[in-house]
């Protein structure tokens, strides 16, 4: 048995010197004959020349010729008879000569071609010579202007107030109606108000025993609620600052709370995937609004029907029929959790954010609207629209993405910065709400701080213009 041959070593080499290599090959075998004609092969076009003779002459080739003369006797033969034929009157030449002549009509002479004169509303000119097969479509097609609605142009929005205070991360937030204080609730347990024009701090309230989760300020009482983790629902009185109701009922944490605009009725959603409805003074539980499989993590309520609308972790929105207590639609449009909604304070329509997309949908039929253009690309935790329709969203990782209402574009995307001393990772925006003016806009963040916004009032049109480009398809879910 023949030993085996040593193997030689292979050199390693790198990608771009085999892919050089394998060039340098194609080059010296195909560079020689590049533009050089192949030769013509004789046998070849003889059998392509036979071929046409004996597929189109084959027939008429070697057909009999025929004589001349007896052509011409047979047509004089014809012309003689159809001068004998009545109403055909015969010439002086005829009837002198025995070679008779048909008196023909004067020649009818070819009709010119009509130009055919370009209408106005053409617009393609054809030029003599010019090959259809280079003429390009969209020059033919009359170019449609787009219906997507044009962005109305909003100055970008500056951070101008930073306030800390709390010691944990901030989750909740609610304006006063009166616009002077807003309040915050954070994972330290406890909820601060502030002072909307410094910035200072007002009052701390204790009582919770896990994070604030959800904060809403009565328009009709001196009333503050407040939901949080441990599974409570207080309501305080601000004139004694202590809390003169609790709401017992949820079987874990709350997540999200909501006043009714007209009714003395409480809305809180939760961990234990159902909306309840609380009656403010009596404390008791109006009614378990379930269906969701899943958190509750965002809700709202309005005065006509449906008067309550509940998002989920299991990507659906549901619209309630407060009477009935049931559900009077459902929205599937999402592919993950609905965490945020925000509902226009003028118009009969709302925005809900995922992961995925921002939708928009109309009320009360929940019709989709559309989406917003672009794709924040991370887990949104809250949003808010003012009534000049500027949306603004809050992202887990720090972006703060700023929406005309109207067409969906963005036309800011911002980004926090975390305090000094925190990490990188702590850039999360929890919650955001807008005054009641609708001019300052208010964030609560990881770092454990309050950020407070404001539109440029410096920027312009040329300074900061418009950039925009419509979709080229809608979609439609």
């Amino acid at each position: 048995m023949a030993a085996p041959m040593a193997e030689l070593p292979v050199e390693p080499q790198s990608l771009r010197k085999l892919s050089l290599k394998s060039l340098k090959r194609g080059l010296d075998l195909f560079a020689p004959s590049h533009g050089a004609s192949f030769p013509l092969d004789s046998e070849s076009k003889r059998i392509r020349v036979g071929y046409k003779v004996t597929a189109e002459y084959g027939r008429v080739k070697n057909l009999p010729i025929e004589d001349t003369q007896d052509k011409s006797k047979d047509k004089s033969k014809q012309s003689s008879a159809l001068l004998a034929l009545p109403g055909i009157p015969e010439s002086k030449d005829s009837q002198k000569g025995d070679q008779g002549a048909l008196v023909m009509a004067p020649p009818m002479l070819p009709k010119a071609p009509e130009l055919a004169m370009p209408s106005k509303s053409s617009a393609v000119i054809s030029v003599p010579g010019s090959s259809d097969r280079y003429t390009s479509s969209s020059a033919l097609i009359e170019r449609i202007a787009s219906k997507w609605p044009k962005p109305v142009w909003h100055a970008p929005w500056k951070n101008y107030r930073v306030i800390s205070g709390h010691l944990g991360w901030v989750r909740s937030i609610a304006f006063d109606p009166s616009n002077t204080w807003f309040c915050t609730g954070s994972a330290d347990r406890t909820i601060k108000i502030w002072d909307v024009a410094s910035g200072r701090l007002k009052l701390t309230l204790t009582g919770h025993i896990e994070q604030i989760r959800g904060l809403a300020v009565s328009q009709r009482h001196t009333y503050l609620f407040s939901a949080g983790d441990d599974k409570q629902v207080k309501c305080w009185d601000l004139e004694q600052n202590k809390v003169i109701r609790s709401y017992h009922g949820h079987l874990s944490g709350v997540y999200c709370l909501a006043l009714h605009p007209t009714i003395d009725i409480l809305l809180t959603g939760g961990r234990d995937s159902v909306c309840r409805v609380w009656d403010i003074r009596t404390k008791a539980m109006v009614c378990a609004l379930t269906g969701h499989e899943n958190t509750v993590c965002s809700v709202f309520a309005r005065p006509t029907d449906p008067q309550v609308v509940t998002g989920s972790h299991d990507t659906t929105i549901k619209f309630w029929d407060l009477v009935a207590g049931k559900t009077m639609a459902t929205v599937t449009h999402h592919k993950k959790s609905v965490r945020a909604m925000a509902l226009h304070p003028k118009e009969h329509a709302f925005a809900s954010a995922s992961a995925d997309n921002i939708k928009k949908f109309s009320l009360p039929k929940g019709e989709f609207l559309h989406n917003m253009l672009s794709q924040q690309k991370t887990i949104i935790n809250s949003m808010a629209v003012n009534e000049d329709g500027v949306l603004a969203t809050g992202g887990d990782n720090g972006s703060l993405w700023f929406w005309d209402w109207k067409s969906g574009h963005n036309f800011q995307q911002g980004q926090t910065i975390v305090q000094p001393g925190s990490l990188d990772s702590e850039a999360c925006i929890y919650a955001l709400s807008y005054d009641m003016s609708g001019s300052r806009l208010v964030t609560c963040e990881a770092d454990k701080t309050i950020k407070m916004w404001k539109e440029d009032l410096s920027a312009t049109r040329e300074t900061h213009p418009l950039n925009f480009r419509p979709p080229k398809d809608q979609r439609r879910y």
